[in-house]
């Protein structure tokens, strides 16, 4: 006979509602079949009703599926207080559906997961070297001396910035640079599958303030040349110390860490030396600003986006044009992804993917760990995001630099 367990059975409401689910989708994920009397869903429902009985296997299926621990279950209330914490403060606001922003936490959780068992494995190594630059910096100094602290740190100079073949390979330059530092930088902009998708109107990217394993995640559902201007955002979070989701780059924002951070990139990737070089456009419409900045952006290898934000801050064009030429930036970007996704063709492998999405430093890190045996193939899987049976042909895919 199958062993019950006792729950408040509110708590699986909650669980597979903050999982963005419906009673018809978690009834699939968690295997729920139909019989004579009662349908898959009927039978969740009840479940979830206290009508009917709860069985262990079952809430273990249920904590895989809504992506919570098995403790959770047992608490005796759904929890007050927001997924994303205090410390995350997004712009994002009330964008997207309830299942999105659902996503969204369920990613949260999972890197945060994913960076305490890594700050472990470092501990357990004796390499939790205390990065110092973490929290070093504070807003009340203004945005100079981060950008200036940002870049001695990361050892890239403005020279190399234009040198760089496009806004790729400057992602990719300033990516390196950051690892080097100890900032572990993903691409992750789903749960491991597109039906899990989170699109960049949600978040843009964020940051894990840690200063032993500090987190970077960008939405790889961005357009490419945004990612840079995400990156040095989110080490402008990194220095003030200041978990935090970034929001979609639409207007000026009113929150102080954001417009704060957002200052910080933009002076970074288009440095304050180019104010000068920067046209007045207040008196121009929104072609036309898309027009004057697509110059710009192709010399500086930074997104049109980028140029916009930085006329804005310099009160080259009004925060009101600003937002048009955002929301027209991202009706391109829509229209770009929709041709892109009808286009057919063999693209890059899984584990070449995964790569690129995790990152040569994180990658190394889980390698030593495994070859030390110091890391279990679980735990790698867990930190990697992968079934266990994928660790060792992911890390063995190529040789990683030390």
């Amino acid at each position: 006979m199958a062993h019950t367990v006792q729950i408040n059975p509110g708590m699986m409401t909650w669980a597979r509602e903050t999982a963005g689910l419906s009673l018809e989708e978690a009834a699939e994920k968690l295997a729920l079949k139909d019989s004579a009397k009662l349908t898959a869903v009927e039978k969740l429902r009840a479940i979830e009703m206290g009508e009917r009985p709860l069985t262990e296997t079952l809430l273990q299926k249920a904590a895989a599926a809504y992506r919570r621990p098995l403790v959770s279950f047992y608490l005796p209330h759904p929890p007050q207080r927001g997924e994303r914490g205090e410390d995350f403060r997004t712009i994002a606001g009330s964008r997207g559906s309830v299942r999105e922003n659902a996503l969204l936490d369920a990613l949260v959780r999972d890197v945060k997961a994913r960076q305490q068992l890594l700050r472990e494995v470092l501990e357990d190594e004796d390499e939790e070297l205390r990065l110092p630059f973490v929290g070093s910096a504070t807003m009340k100094r203004g945005s100079q001396p981060v950008v200036s602290s940002i870049r001695a740190a990361l050892a890239v100079t403005v020279d190399e910035q234009r040198a760089a073949k496009d806004p790729v390979a400057l992602f990719t330059l300033l990516r390196a640079a950051a690892e080097k530092t100890g900032i572990y930088v993903l691409l992750l902009g789903d749960l491991g599958s597109h039906h899990s998708d989170i699109g960049e109107n949600i978040f843009r990217g964020f940051a894990l303030a840690d200063d032993v394993a500090p987190f970077i995640v960008i939405n790889d559902n961005d357009a490419a040349p945004a990612r840079a201007f995400t990156l040095m955002h989110e080490l402008a979070h990194l220095w003030i110390g200041e978990s935090g989701i970034s929001g979609p780059l639409g207007s000026v924002s009113e929150n102080a860490i954001e417009r704060f951070c957002n200052k910080v990139a933009g002076e970074f990737l288009l440095p304050r030396e180019t104010d000068p070089l920067l046209p007045d456009l207040n008196n121009a419409n929104v072609a036309e600003v898309i027009t004057a900045t697509a110059h710009i952006a192709r010399t500086w290898n930074v997104s049109q986006a980028v140029v916009t934000y930085r006329l804005a801050n310099t009160g080259k064009i009004s925060d009101e044009l600003a937002a048009a030429v955002f929301q027209a930036f991202a009706a391109r970007w829509r229209e770009q992804k929709q041709r892109t996704s009808k286009s057919t063709g063999s693209g890059p492998s899984y584990y070449m993917v995964r790569r690129h999405r995790l990152g040569t430093s994180l990658l190394n890190v889980v390698r030593r760990a495994l070859q030390g045996e110091t890391l279990t193939h679980t735990r790698a899987a867990k930190i990697l995001g992968v079934r266990p049976t994928s660790v060792d042909t992911l890390l063995q895919e190529r040789s990683f630099a030390a």
